[in-house]
């Protein structure tokens, strides 16, 4: 059978602008508070609180909540599993935009 040419698989979880941006940053320092991530993504708190969790259930985020209320600190970090991901996915988008795509077989053609 012949080997047939296939994409990278690009992780569609970190294929969204604000979880990337949550990503990238953390990689970056480590830990970062709630408010702090809003900041620097330039997103409201319902969406960021909502990426968080997202990343949070995929394993890629540990979150730390202390106080209460109006008076809650949140501060998240990002774990191995999601720095080992973020690279994988940085990974496959530099071979998305590398790897030559090989001309068409002309008997895959006729058909």
């Amino acid at each position: 059978m012949e080997n047939v040419f296939k994409f990278p698989v690009i992780n569609p979880l970190l294929h969204n602008e604000l979880r990337l941006k949550i990503m990238v940053a953390l990689d970056s320092l480590e830990s970062a508070d709630f408010m702090y991530l809003c900041q620097i993504t330039d997103s409201t708190r319902g969406n960021l609180s909502v990426q968080i969790t997202t990343l949070k259930e995929a394993g890629y985020l540990e979150v730390t909540k202390t106080g209460l209320g109006r008076f809650s600190h949140t501060v998240c970090c990002i774990t191995n599993k999601g720095r080992e991901t973020l690279r994988a996915y940085e990974d496959g988008l530099r071979r998305l935009f590398t790897q030559e795509v090989p001309a068409q077989d002309k008997k895959s053609m006729a058909g």
